[in-house]
């Protein structure tokens, strides 16, 4: 029997940005073509509708090779950037290009396996999620030093920007598609993407699983640069308000109230008790400096607040947003009747 891919409730579109994967891509389509037939003939109400293959001006010959795979498999898109603009601008532009009422995104290199995909659907179909992130079970990479690293950085982050889900951030997601468009279509060349999938939702679960890395862990090598991962630091940074502005404005709120409070103390002291004050001009002196350097670090948090909600509002963050996840109790009907493939 032939199948129809209209005839299929729901979607799935699969952005792959690619940079060093030359090795890789031919093992990574077959196994996501061998997922997409196990789903054909389970008669599942979901597919895997594309592949969309984004050249982020490839170092190898993953230019070429993705536009040979696109020949021999027509659910594969291959796109071309002109030049190197990093890994979540090619996924943005993956995603942009998507059709799929579900939208995965996921690396080059088999660390993330696609079987995981139909039980990321069935966690977002069974919680209501849009947002679905693959977290690892441990090291990624096998190296103490970096997965430390790596954690370490999240959980200082998570405390810097007030983001309850950043430790959770990575490359493997699964995005409700119009969401995932909505966000992508915002997101300027200085936005992280993560956070502004999260101005759009705050529905967001996890599945843990056993990924590896198994190119740095071969290798020791990463398609990670020093250099890609500042970038993503400076992003993620840039792309939110941070706690340290709010935290400047309290700390300069508190001093001027110290100032005054200490002013009528010692103001009392010399009307009532004029011998305890044994050197004059030093208290007056140490007050108004308090008291004025409170009042600029107030006002300055203040415009600094005020400055990063102008950045948002520049990256795009919106005032609301709508969804349809009336498909959603189907899915979890089915999900709950079957296993997993």
């Amino acid at each position: 029997m032939a199948y129809d891919i209209a005839q299929v409730p729901v979607t799935i579109s699969i952005v792959v940005p690619v940079y060093c994967g030359g090795e890789y891509l031919r093992t990574l389509t077959r196994a996501i073509d061998d997922l997409r037939l196990d789903l054909q003939a389970q008669d599942c109400p979901f597919a895997l509708a594309e592949i969309i293959f984004v050249d982020d001006a490839a170092i190898d010959d993953s230019a070429p090779l993705i536009d040979r795979l696109a020949t021999e498999h027509p659910w594969i898109i291959a796109l071309h950037l002109s030049r190197n603009f990093g890994q979540h601008p090619a996924t943005i532009v993956g995603i942009l290009h998507s059709s799929g009422d579900w939208v995965v995104t996921m690396d080059e290199d088999l660390q993330h396996r696609p079987e995981l995909i139909p039980v990321m659907l069935g966690k977002a179909a069974t919680s209501g999620a849009d947002l679905v992130y693959a977290h690892p079970n441990g090291g990624v990479h096998e190296a103490a030093v970096r997965d430390f690293t790596s954690r370490i950085f999240k959980r200082m982050m998570q405390w810097l920007t007030e983001n309850r889900n950043l430790s959770s951030f990575n490359s493997f997601r699964l995005i409700r598609g119009p969401l995932a468009r909505a966000a992508a279509s915002v997101c300027t060349h200085d936005t992280y993407l993560d956070i502004a999938l999260s101005w759009f939702t705050q529905r967001i679960q996890m599945v843990y699983a056993d990924m590896k890395d198994e190119r740095y862990i071969r290798t020791g090598r990463s398609g990670y640069t020093m250099k890609s991962l500042f970038s993503h630091a400076w992003r993620m940074v840039f792309s939110s308000q941070i706690r340290l502005l709010r935290m400047g404005a309290v700390l300069g709120l508190a001093m001027m109230g110290l100032a005054v409070a200490g002013s009528l103390y010692f103001l009392a002291l010399n009307v009532l008790y004029p011998q305890e004050i044994r050197v004059r001009g030093w208290t007056s002196l140490f007050l108004t400096v308090s008291f004025f350097g409170g009042l600029s670090s107030f006002m300055l948090g203040i415009a600094l607040q005020y400055l990063s909600t102008l950045i948002l509002k520049a990256h795009g963050k919106p005032t609301f947003f709508t969804i349809d996840r009336s498909s959603d109790p189907a899915l979890a009907s089915w999900f709950a009747q079957r296993p997993v493939p």
